[in-house]
């Protein structure tokens, strides 16, 4: 019956110190591999959107998070007014701010 079975071997002292270091590796492999494809690109985006935050500035075309789009009618520290249409504007907060148009993309306004 000991074909279904293997036979059980002690293992030698010397060979534990090497796998030890080796055991080791994989994991820091994968932290240094999620680091480069998720949390730098992600810390990147994040510092890209809290510089066009920063430049807004009156009269420029945005559109918010939510899909409104709309023209810097003011600015405050964390606030914003849009005007989405003739004589209506809205406040919103100034993270809420998604991209930047190029001038003359709502004509509408």
């Amino acid at each position: 019956m000991s074909f279904f079975i293997a036979d059980a071997m002690a293992q030698t002292g010397a060979g534990a110190g090497s796998g030890g270091l080796l055991s080791l590796l994989f994991p820091i492999g994968l932290i240094v591999i999620l680091y480069f494809f998720m949390i730098r690109p992600q810390m990147k985006r994040q510092k890209e959107h809290r510089a066009l935050i920063e430049r807004l500035a009156k009269g420029d075309e945005v559109i918010t998070i939510g899909g409104v789009a709309g023209r810097v009618v003011n600015l405050g520290d964390n606030f914003i007014e849009l005007e989405v249409a003739d004589g209506v504007t809205i406040k919103m907060r100034r993270p809420a701010v998604e991209a930047v148009l190029p001038k003359g993309s709502l004509k509408d306004l």
